[in-house]
């Protein structure tokens, strides 16, 4: 029983806790800058870049599909300034348009190359494919302590752990940059700051998190983890620091009891197939902001204040 937990399910468990630590870490920032929808939009604008990578490299390495999402991006980017310009309408309506778009151009890519075999089809770049990672030498505890068999780890692992820490480490260099350019960016801009490089390199981080996880867990966790830890958070204190932590905890909570209900919960209730890791994980993360919308402590101190 043990063995067959570490190979089946203790990967897919490590890979959900990772990837939605590295959304929650930026998507604080997202949410304290009103731009929370930037991860939404990132998930939605990549995926046609990477099935152009795969397309055109017959790869699905880090390197091909982090080529492809950033010149989606940029696409992106010049696609919305053109229509902004020459319809004249307002940047959010552009910004809807081009990213629905482009990710039903991305559909349209899957449905019509051959990338079933690769885990990159429709099915895989919205849910995901967490049920499908095994560790094939973990035969039990002991193999966390055998560098042979943790040399055969599934690559999303690793992956994602440095991931994870090129985050931390991005956040901790910039940290004063983020933290005025966040709250104040006129003043950010006075003291040299520099908060429009800072915002994109922000961007940056943001879509390297959202192609780093896409092909394991689909776009429906990096939109929640984006956002639903890092708004609970906002509602548990007023200080940025603990806010990082808050959203850290909801983070791992979410995706542990998320993929502990997907995994194991049917079977106690006699049905014999799992649901959905990604779209459970998800689920339970819009539990975890809902709850801290109706007992958080900010929530409440709003409503002795009213």
């Amino acid at each position: 029983m043990n063995s067959d937990f570490v190979m089946l399910n203790l990967p897919p468990l490590v890979v959900g806790v990772l990837t939605a630590v590295c959304c929650a870490l930026p998507g604080n920032f997202l949410v304290l800058r009103r731009q929370a929808l930037v991860g939404d939009a990132v998930s939605h604008v990549v995926l046609p870049g990477i099935v152009l990578a795969f397309v055109i490299t017959g790869s699905v390495a880090a390197g091909p599909m982090l080529l492809g999402a950033g010149l989606a991006a940029v696409g992106s980017l010049v696609l919305i300034e053109i229509i902004r310009r020459v319809g004249r309408i307002e940047p959010g309506a552009a910004m809807g348009v081009v990213f629905t778009a482009m990710f039903a151009g991305g559909i349209l890519l899957l449905e019509q190359t051959n990338t079933g075999h690769v885990h990159l089809d429709v099915e895989h770049a919205l849910y995901g494919s967490l049920e499908s990672i095994v560790w094939f030498d973990g035969e039990g505890w002991h193999s966390l302590f055998d560098s042979a068999a943790l040399a055969q780890l599934p690559p999303q692992v690793p992956r994602l752990a440095l991931t994870l820490l090129a985050v931390c480490v991005f956040i901790a260099v910039f940290w004063k940059e983020l933290f005025i350019g966040t709250f104040d960016p006129g003043f950010a801009a006075t003291v040299g700051a520099r908060p429009g490089l800072v915002g994109l390199a922000l961007a940056v981080v943001v879509a390297v998190v959202a192609v780093m996880a896409f092909d394991a867990v689909g776009a429906i966790i990096v939109v929640a983890m984006f956002i639903c830890p890092a708004g609970a958070a906002r509602l548990m204190t007023d200080r940025l620091f603990p806010q990082l932590l808050w959203s850290v905890a909801f983070a791992v909570i979410s995706a542990v009891v998320g993929y502990c209900l997907a995994a194991f919960a049917p079977s106690w209730f006699g049905f014999s197939h799992a649901l959905s890791a990604a779209g459970m994980i998800a689920t339970v993360a819009g539990v975890v902001f809902a709850a801290a919308c109706l007992f958080g402590p900010r929530r409440r101190r709003a409503g002795q204040v009213a």
